[in-house]
């Protein structure tokens, strides 16, 4: 039997690289070399990005000083792979977690994630993917563009994401968790609409009714007008990777994400790769963090990490002894299943 473990990470826990290493271990120990596991990391775009396409053979991470969301140095990350292709996650750059003070919606600048992309360009990279969540910004990529000379300079550029807000409807959405207060929302809708026409007179691209166009508050329309294209972020990642030719190796599929509820349904690793694996007929597996029971009958099994540790902040806190808990789990039932298959298939043979 061979077992693709193909998670997203679990966010403020483990990376997803770290739940696919518990996992395996705790299914090597139940199964031993009865099982064959290949691993295949997941991210659709958002933070968590960098960490797996960075992981592919021949990729170099490299760092840059640039400005943060509120003009401030921060060292970012981001990589170079082996065919060319620069990865940048804007969050590295201009995210929400690098404010350490009070939110600032207004101010906040996507300078430093474009920045990122003129850094690439002079790399001679061939394409750059940007992802895009976890921003603090709302200023419609116009930092990014004065940053890059409102020019991709021919570079390929895709804007990775699984937001397909519009671009006007940015501040609206999205703006209260920046720190936006109701007032600066309004006062940011308007800096949208003002952008969205001057976008349209100077490079001659509308991005108002764009999908995908508001990610980052309006950072992937931003970089649409110059030219990007917007696609799906877990797509582009499971090019990357290879998960689609995994998956047709594959007898059964373990995935997983810190909350398994109907949100992972829209884009996420864990509804895309059911979908996948649903199209071959493969049994999947969950394993998360916690969960909400009604799409619990969805999947072959769910494993919860909240129902092994002792409480849901030791769960949290550290996970990597409850993922691999969750691996022998799955073994276990792996087995069975596997042991219930050949009784079915025995023939008695006549006595001779």
């Amino acid at each position: 039997m061979r077992v693709l473990i193909c998670p997203d990470k679990f966010k403020g826990s483990a990376s997803a690289a770290e739940v696919c290493v518990a996992i395996a271990a705790g299914l090597a120990d139940c199964l031993g070399s009865g099982v064959a596991f290949e691993s295949v990391p997941l991210a659709d775009g958002g933070d968590g990005t960098l960490a797996v396409l960075a992981a592919t053979p021949g990729a170099q991470i490299l760092t840059a000083l640039v400005t943060g969301p509120l003009g401030e140095p921060v060292s970012a990350p981001w990589a170079l792979l082996a065919d060319g292709t620069a990865v940048i996650e804007m969050a590295q750059a201009s995210g929400l977690a690098l404010v350490s003070g009070p939110l600032r919606a207004v101010a906040a600048t996507t300078f430093g994630t474009g920045e990122l992309i003129r850094l690439a360009i002079d790399a001679g990279a061939t394409r750059c993917v940007v992802g895009v969540g976890g921003s603090a910004t709302t200023d419609g990529g116009l930092g990014a563009l004065d940053a890059l000379g409102w020019s991709l300079h021919g570079m390929s550029v895709q804007v990775a994401t699984d937001v397909t807000t519009r671009f006007v409807e940015a501040a609206r959405v999205f703006g209260p968790q920046k720190g936006a207060s109701p007032d600066e929302v309004v006062l940011l809708t308007r800096r949208l609409e003002s952008l969205a026409d001057r976008y349209r007179d100077e490079l001659g691209r509308d991005v108002r009714d764009l999908e995908r166009s508001g990610a980052a508050g309006g950072l992937a329309g931003g970089l649409a007008a110059l030219g990007a294209n917007l696609v799906s972020g877990f797509d582009m990642v499971a090019d990357v990777v290879g998960l689609d030719q995994a998956l047709e190796r594959a007898d059964a599929v373990v995935t997983g994400e810190g909350r398994y509820d109907e949100t992972s349904f829209v884009g996420k690793p864990v509804g895309e790769v059911l979908q996948r694996a649903r199209g071959l007929g493969l049994p999947v597996v969950v394993v998360c963090g916690s969960s909400d029971p009604t799409v619990h009958h969805l999947v072959d099994g769910v494993i919860r990490l909240v129902d092994l540790a002792p409480t849901p902040e030791q769960a949290m806190a550290d996970p990597t002894p409850w993922l691999r808990e969750a691996g022998r789990l799955l073994g276990a039932s792996l087995e069975q299943q596997h042991a219930d298959r050949l009784a079915r298939h025995t023939v008695d043979l006549p006595p001779s």
